[in-house]
């Protein structure tokens, strides 16, 4: 078949074809010497379409941001009472792990524009705590009336951004190489454990080994058992209100890390 026969290659969507354009002239000239007027004529389009996708230069860096955005919301609003609020919002999380990894060559270039423009460090920071505001609200309507229910909510939204964002930048650092999932599902499961809910304890068989109760430890709003085998369950029982260090520190005592 003759090459004037083939099939014509279809054009990238308008919006995708403006990213590209616009990160080839960020590459070659650099963000702050490109203008809007110049990607838009590599792009073979006008001002109007450009804005009509994107407010401004600095939004055209972070495309998808705003779709990640939406779906994160809508996940959670899809939650009932029967999910554990601090797993939801972990895997909450993850939907924009996945949106980087989609692209990971797109996602490296991105971070390393913005690590050397101020502008869009600044932004970015603006979009992370967009996504921590949504995991927060979130997690105050479900701790709603309980102590601290608030501060709770702002604590683990937080926890989960920061140990979200360190594995992802680690992945970014490294041009994208490796599990990126593998990463984050390690990082979020330091907030999982200090933060998300333990099944209750069945009771032991008659047959193993029993723990002994200790009430005059030294902090009265935490009660933990000795075990008498290594391989045995530590239970711990605490007053709902009892600072989560102390609980951290109680449980050490028991296994005999103090």
């Amino acid at each position: 078949m003759s090459s004037s026969s083939a099939a014509p290659t279809a054009k990238p969507p308008m919006r995708d074809a403006l990213v590209a354009a616009a990160f080839q002239l960020f590459l070659e000239r650099g963000y702050e010497q490109t203008t809007v007027d110049d990607i838009v004529a590599l792009a073979g389009v006008g001002r109007r379409s450009f804005f009509r996708y994107f407010p401004s230069k600095e939004d055209v860096v972070f495309p998808d941001h705003e779709r990640c955005l939406a779906d994160m919301t809508a996940f959670l609003a899809a939650s009932d009472e029967k999910d554990e609020p601090v797993r939801r919002v972990c895997d909450a999380a993850r939907l924009v792990l996945r949106m980087y990894a989609e692209n990971p060559s797109f996602s490296v270039q991105r971070y390393r524009l913005t690590k050397k423009v101020p502008g869009l460090r600044a932004y970015e920071l603006s979009v992370v705590w967009r996504y921590e505001r949504a995991l927060a609200e979130y997690l105050r309507e479900r701790f709603a009336g309980l102590p601290d229910g608030t501060l709770h909510a702002d604590v683990i939204a937080a926890a989960v951004v920061a140990a979200h964002n360190n594995a992802l930048r680690s992945w970014l650092r490294s041009d994208g190489m490796g599990d990126a999932g593998t990463a984050v599902d390690h990082a979020l499961g330091y907030v999982q454990a200090a933060f998300g809910r333990r099944p209750h304890p069945h009771p032991a068989p008659a047959d193993e080994p029993t723990a002994v109760a200790h009430p005059e430890a030294a902090h009265p709003e935490v009660m933990h058992f000795d075990i008498e085998h290594p391989d045995d369950v530590v239970v711990l029982v605490t007053r709902r209100d009892a600072p989560l260090w102390r609980v951290v520190q109680e449980f050490e005592s028991a296994l005999g890390r103090a």
